[in-house]
């Protein structure tokens, strides 16, 4: 069930680029420490699987390194990551500092739908420019730099992924003191 962050006629106003940005810089971080303990866990529950020993020789001969395993589970990690706190809050730790939240037009939360759009629209633009890096080399900055601005930013008050997921980033207003 949806929760409601507040009436449906009100309308918060649009997140600015800036505070967009800086919340996808202080996740970005946050993703990192999430995904090194992920990596952790799998690397401790393959060890013991395939056992130490084998374990130790296949990473000493470099058949761990594009491990397609470990890519899916970081994939899913980070989704369900992002996802619990935009599904359940609408905010992630990072928009929380900077006071953004994404929901509903009609001010109720994501689904776990749109958040999968939200994610996989900003997974595929950020894939495919890496993509385009490995095979054409650094002149893809050209491209892929403003491929990136784009997704994140909002023209007229809505981003790539917002259209994508049809929801909103929205500024939220400082909670009143008691």
């Amino acid at each position: 069930m949806p929760r409601r962050f507040h009436d449906a006629e009100q309308l918060l106003p649009p997140a600015t680029a800036l505070k967009r940005a800086l919340a996808i810089i202080y996740d970005g971080l946050i993703s990192i420490a999430v995904l090194l303990v992920a990596t952790w866990i799998y690397t401790m529950i393959a060890g013991w699987i395939t056992g130490w020993d084998k374990y130790e020789q296949m990473a000493e001969a470099g058949q761990l390194s594009g491990d397609p395993g470990l890519t899916f589970v970081l994939f899913l990690v980070l989704y369900l990551f992002f996802a619990y706190f935009w599904t359940r809050i609408g905010q992630t730790l990072g928009m929380q500092v900077w006071r953004v939240r994404i929901e509903n037009l009609d001010g109720t939360s994501v689904s776990w739908t749109q958040a999968l759009f939200r994610y996989g629209t900003a997974s595929a633009v950020v894939f495919l420019t890496m993509l385009a890096s490995h095979y054409i080399g650094t002149v893809t900055l050209l491209i892929s730099v403003p491929a990136i601005i784009a997704l994140f930013y909002p023209i007229n008050g809505l981003s790539l992924t917002d259209r994508a997921s049809n929801s909103v980033v929205v500024q939220v207003e400082k909670a009143a003191k008691k």
